[in-house]
């Protein structure tokens, strides 16, 4: 995730670091050589009947641009809630720490707590691998103790073990007498949520925009940004490759902000910061348990990038 201070507004116009640029430049350099060569070759290819009318262009654009607004709300809704997803799961791991903590039966220093604290940790980061596909033994050896760790890495999907694990603590207690019915009750209710929240990550990471739907827009923004330079050479002469250029860019950009978007659990630059949540939910729960030392926060990086 791209964590930026605020600039002046004429830095922000030549930002470079952090936008879209970067990765549509040779894209554009293609569209302005195609304008350019138009404009050149147009005086010898006037007979030929090459010359297309501006409406249609217009006509085309404009439908063009509701599909790429409704791609790209469709792209920002998956992000958006995703993001929410991960913000439900830190008050979740806060709520089931604070009624372990505070509403049981067990004193403050018993191992069990301890070991439930670590649990709940130790989803967060395991979520956060199978989302990004990457390997968890690190931060589940880091968590957990040896025996559980090794145990929870040979399962495919962790973060379900770890609420079985969860779901057994707390059916332990209630019946040995630590828990109530009710605060039983309302800590199975905070663990469904979770199971709920793993859910909707999964269901985000494997359901894209339908395939189809993408190669549809992708090939008509380009095939419109390659002849509008056939439009626009009698109306604009030599400014056309400059409004070509612009006009490309602007399709170009809203469309692969719209396939960055689309799946937000990722290691690009605008995709969710998934290291940094899960580090302040470890330090959150650590505080609350009365550590004093904690992990350092993650904090951006010199490109501004939070991971």
């Amino acid at each position: 995730m791209i964590v930026h201070p605020p600039v002046h507004w004429f830095r922000l116009i030549l930002a470079w670091r952090g936008s879209i640029l970067p990765a549509i430049f040779p894209r554009l350099v293609l569209v302005l050589t195609i304008a350019l060569s138009i404009v050149i070759f147009h005086r010898f290819t006037q007979g030929f009947g090459l010359q297309l009318s501006i409406g249609a262009f217009s006509l085309i654009g404009l439908a063009l641009a509701i599909f790429l607004g409704f791609r790209n709300s469709s792209s920002y809704e998956r992000y958006w809630e995703a993001r929410k997803l991960w913000g439900s799961l830190l008050i979740n791991a806060r709520s089931l720490q604070r009624q372990a903590m505070s509403m049981t039966r067990l004193r403050a220093d018993d191992p069990k707590l301890y070991e439930f604290s670590q649990l709940l940790q130790a989803f967060a980061y395991a979520l956060n691998h199978q989302l990004r596909c990457t390997d968890p033994r690190a931060d589940l050896h880091r968590l957990l103790p040896y025996p559980l760790a090794k145990e929870l890495s040979t399962a495919r999907f962790i973060p379900s073990i770890i609420l079985v694990k969860l779901a057994q603590s707390l059916s332990i207690w209630y019946r040995s007498g630590e828990i109530d019915v009710i605060l039983f009750q309302a800590m199975d209710t905070n663990l469904n949520k979770l199971s709920d929240i793993q859910g909707g990550c999964e269901r985000i990471m494997t359901t894209p925009i339908p395939y189809a739907y993408s190669v549809l827009i992708h090939r008509t923004i380009y095939t419109y940004c390659i002849l509008l330079p056939l439009g626009l050479v009698d109306s604009c002469g030599v400014l056309t490759p400059l409004i070509t250029v612009f006009i490309a860019y602007t399709f170009m950009a809203l469309e692969h902000i719209a396939s960055s978007l689309e799946l937000p659990f990722g290691f690009e630059p605008n995709d969710l910061a998934l290291n940094a949540i899960c580090r302040t939910i470890e330090r959150s729960l650590l505080e609350m348990r009365g550590e004093t030392v904690l992990p350092p926060a993650l904090l951006p990086q010199k490109n501004y990038i939070l991971d």
